[in-house]
């Protein structure tokens, strides 16, 4: 009780925001648990002492921050478009998950996945899949967002792109 307190007013003080798990009545081996993500990634870094050298260190910290930061930019926007959308994450039983999902009304799901690295792996996309797989004809695009700097076709709707299009 006294944590859903805290987080309360961490998100009453915009500094956190909570991220619903995406669930569908259909697909039963859900993780349901929300996600939280810091509203602002540097002051997260002072308070942490994540220091440019730690992160070079730790590239888990790293990446934990820079996919905060991408669903911040994309929040921010999503404000641009006219219809309204939902964000969540998908994780399942397995541990198998997406960072993000974006669905809109007509339930169109697209699926991206953050990855602070420039090399490109098959089983970067293994949650991208399985998502896929889930969703059937919902899915409309899986994106894996990397520190490359080409786009890169990798199956059926899936595509490798540099983080720098989200400004571009």
């Amino acid at each position: 009780m006294t944590i859903k307190k805290y987080i309360a007013l961490l998100e009453q003080l915009f500094l956190v925001e909570q991220l619903p798990a995406w669930h569908s009545n259909e697909y039963k081996r859900l993780i349901k648990t929300p996600k939280l993500h810091s509203i602002d990634t540097g002051m997260m870094c002072s308070i942490r002492g994540l220091t440019r050298e730690r992160l070079i260190k730790q590239p888990a910290d790293f990446e934990m921050l820079l996919e905060s930061f991408v669903y911040n930019e994309l929040r921010k926007q999503a404000n641009w478009i006219d219809e309204p959308l939902n964000f969540f994450y998908y994780r399942d039983k397995d541990k198998v998950e997406v960072d993000l999902i974006i669905e809109n009304a007509l339930g169109d799901c697209f699926a991206i996945e953050v990855k602070a690295s420039a090399t490109l792996r098959d089983k970067n996309f293994t949650g991208l899949k399985r998502f896929q797989a889930i969703t059937g004809n919902r899915f409309k695009m899986g994106l894996l967002l990397y520190d490359g700097d080409h786009t890169n076709s990798f199956g059926d709707h899936l595509f490798a792109v540099p983080l720098g299009t989200l400004w571009s």
